[in-house]
């Protein structure tokens, strides 16, 4: 008798699709954009599986959070220099 299961090796199987970047990943690309390397691999998988909003969203985020870490390194050198 043979077994049924073993009998779809005809019919490649291919990775389930996903509905979106996971949280590293778009941090990665985030942080990685900013810093102008990105991977040729890694900007194909971002404009097949990435949403637009989400960039936006987290692109925004990077932005104020940044802004934010500027100023406050001036912030901390101008007390410390007694300014």
């Amino acid at each position: 008798m043979t077994d049924d299961n073993n009998n779809n090796d005809s019919q490649p199987t291919s990775p389930p699709s996903r509905s979106g970047l996971r949280f590293k990943e778009m941090l990665s690309t985030i942080l990685f954009g900013a810093l102008g390397v990105q991977s040729n691999k890694a900007r194909e998988r971002d404009f097949n599986q990435g949403k637009l909003s989400h960039f936006i969203y987290f692109g925004l985020g990077f932005m104020l959070v940044f802004v934010l870490v500027i100023i406050g390194v001036v912030k901390l050198v101008l007390h410390f220099a007694g300014l």
